[in-house]
């Protein structure tokens, strides 16, 4: 059995930021994004077995661009004859097109493509899912296999999901190109929800084991500052990073050290990262000062009242009631008024909050959600309705399929029998 490569942890992080500009200036040049992944993921390969072992290049990009451009060029030449639109496409390109750019040669690193590529991955004709598949693949550099760990499916069953998201793509006739000018802020709002996804899998994973998966999280913090760093005066953008900054620091407090999940009241605030509190402050205040008002930039807002608090009783839950009062007027769902209610009733009281929880029963969305009966559970603890509090624990037990939740709700019913 062969044994598998393990890839310094340094060579593996350069391979993972460098993939996206490689692949994406293969699809400007070449067109045909299938083929030009698999060759990017075919010099990746190559370089995670020499990289380690013979050293980094001084141009890890150009030595990536090379390799995959001479195997695209490859698999190219080598369908030529069942593929006879490839071969017609290729002879077409200019002589100085039809060979790799070389390692040393530094022109085409200076043009970074990952948004482009972003929006590719994103394309409106994908489901929700698909885009989320895609761009870990193609942009975040993981493989099926990793991709199909993070959401708990077999590789069987993932790995035709991004074929048949790339074929969709294919069909669509996407080009790779940014969009027009009139579609870039739906294009850019549905990067951002992509990558929103991604981070919400990450920080709370949606079933299995383990509370959190951190490489989700830390790919989507990743991605979101790789378009930041493209749109540094956008303040959604900045807004998204720093909520995803503000709300990763906490981290390290949201479980025990056996993996048991740890309330938000009940969390040590001096295990949080610091560094990560200061960068997220930082970003949002910036993004607030210059930028329209926008739901990232609120959600980070609110991210940054309770990570100012030094304990959970010091939270100035007025506050936060009012910032989710205006994150509900301009950008109204379910979840945000579930958000809202929990500040209601800390703000003022649990009837208040318990009021604001009535409509969303009747909300085909939150249909079988777990967080609709934990957070009634919680409030009605807060009431004292003992009795209905425990049913609502052992509702949303049931309805969770992640385990620590499922064992921190039941804890919670049990100690009110």
């Amino acid at each position: 059995m062969t044994e598998p490569v393990r890839v310094d942890r340094r060579v593996e992080d350069l391979l993972r930021a460098t993939a996206p500009r490689v692949l994406g200036a293969l699809v400007r040049r070449y067109g045909h994004f299938d083929e030009c992944e698999d060759a990017v993921q075919e010099a990746l390969l190559a370089a995670s077995v020499q990289w380690p072992e013979q050293g980094v290049p001084d141009n890890p990009h150009g030595w990536l661009s090379t390799v995959a451009s001479r195997r695209l060029i490859d698999q190219i030449r080598g369908e030529a004859a069942r593929r006879r639109r490839e071969e017609v496409d290729f002879a077409r390109l200019p002589l100085d097109e039809q060979v790799g750019v070389a390692a040393d040669r530094d022109g085409a690193a200076d043009r970074d493509d990952t948004l482009t590529l972003l929006f590719l991955c994103c394309h409106p004709a994908l489901t929700a899912a698909s885009q989320v598949a895609l761009t870990l693949r193609a942009v975040g550099g993981l493989t099926t296999e990793q991709i199909a760990k993070a959401f708990l499916v077999p590789e069987a069953t993932m790995g035709p999901r991004i074929s048949r998201a790339k074929q969709r793509i294919k069909a669509a006739g996407a080009t790779f190109e940014p969009p027009a000018r009139g579609d870039w802020p739906d294009r850019l709002r549905v990067v951002l929800h992509v990558l929103y996804l991604i981070f919400n899998e990450g920080y709370t994973a949606s079933s299995g084991p383990e509370l959190q998966r951190a490489d989700l999280a830390a790919e989507a913090i990743r991605l979101t500052r790789a378009v930041h760093r493209q749109l540094p005066e956008d303040g959604e953008v900045a807004g998204l990073l720093a909520l995803m900054l503000l709300t990763d620091a906490r981290r390290a407090a949201r479980t025990t050290a056996d993996g048991a999940l740890v309330p938000l009241a009940d969390q040590d605030r001096s295990r949080c990262h610091t560094p990560a509190i200061r960068e997220g402050l930082e970003l949002v205040t910036g993004a607030m000062a210059r930028s329209e008002l926008g739901p990232y930039q609120l959600q980070a807002a609110i991210a940054a009242v309770h990570v100012e608090a030094a304990r959970a009783a010091d939270t100035d839950w007025a506050q936060i009631k009012v910032l989710y009062q205006i994150l509900e007027r301009i950008s109204p769902n379910p979840m945000v008024t579930l958000n809202r209610a929990i500040a209601v009733a800390m703000a003022d009281g649990p009837a208040e909050g318990l009021a604001l929880l009535e409509p969303l029963g009747e909300d085909s969305r939150m249909a079988g959600h777990h967080r609709l009966p934990a957070v009634r559970a919680h409030l009605l603890e807060m009431a004292g309705d003992r009795s209905g509090a425990r049913e609502a624990y052992e509702l949303a037990a049931r309805r969770t399929a992640s385990l620590p939740e499922q064992r921190y709700l039941a804890e919670r019913a049990d100690r009110l029998r």
